[in-house]
């Protein structure tokens, strides 16, 4: 059995999931992030093939039938998968994979990955007031949009009391939430060489 972890990250909407994972690119470059596959359309500043590779409906319902994806969801109308290609390989070859993904996704994988090498790590940002000036300050959104990510921030903070670990990123707390994540990670990794 190789000693390869995947790290899943989960949080809600605003609660920082995408700073903290840039800040773990950043510091350590030798960790695996699977690219994901969505249908959904691609944002300002977003590169494909970094996050997501972006796909027809056509394309996604093609994957699906050839079994490709380890795990898939659909979400405020769009889907999103996980690749089997994206983590079964580097998992298997002992690398540290660092994953953004929802609760649904999360539970799918816990079936499927063997409990020794995954991580759970859920993004605490605080009351859905807080997330959602954070989300209204990023950019306008409807209000009907704004009710979907509020009941996935629902969805999302019941996992909290499950996972593996939680970090805190209040507002205002980013530094030491990004601290507190990068030393996670950095334990990780030493376990994983260890």
């Amino acid at each position: 059995m190789t000693n390869g972890r995947l790290v899943l990250v989960i949080g809600g909407s605003g609660s920082g999931k995408g700073t903290l994972m840039a800040k773990a690119r950043e510091r350590f470059p030798d960790i695996v992030f699977p690219v994901s596959c969505t249908t959904r359309a691609i944002r300002p500043g977003e590169i494909p093939g970094q996050v997501y590779r972006f796909v027809s409906n056509e394309e996604f319902d093609a994957l699906i039938t050839e079994n490709a994806f380890l795990e898939w969801a659909e979400y405020g109308g769009n889907r999103y998968g996980t690749p089997v290609s994206e983590v079964t390989a580097p998992l298997s070859q002992g690398k540290l994979l660092l994953h953004e993904i929802e609760v649904q996704g999360v539970r799918l994988l816990q079936k499927i990955i063997p409990a020794e090498q995954l991580v759970t790590v859920y993004i605490d940002a605080g009351s859905w007031e807080v997330l959602e000036a954070r989300i209204q300050a990023r950019a306008p959104i409807s209000a009907s949009e704004l009710a979907k990510r509020k009941a996935r921030y629902e969805e999302e903070s019941s996992f909290k009391s499950e996972a593996t670990h939680v970090i805190i990123n209040a507002d205002g707390g980013v530094e030491q939430a990004s601290e507190d994540f990068l030393s996670l990670i950095a334990e990780i990794r030493k376990e994983i060489s260890g």
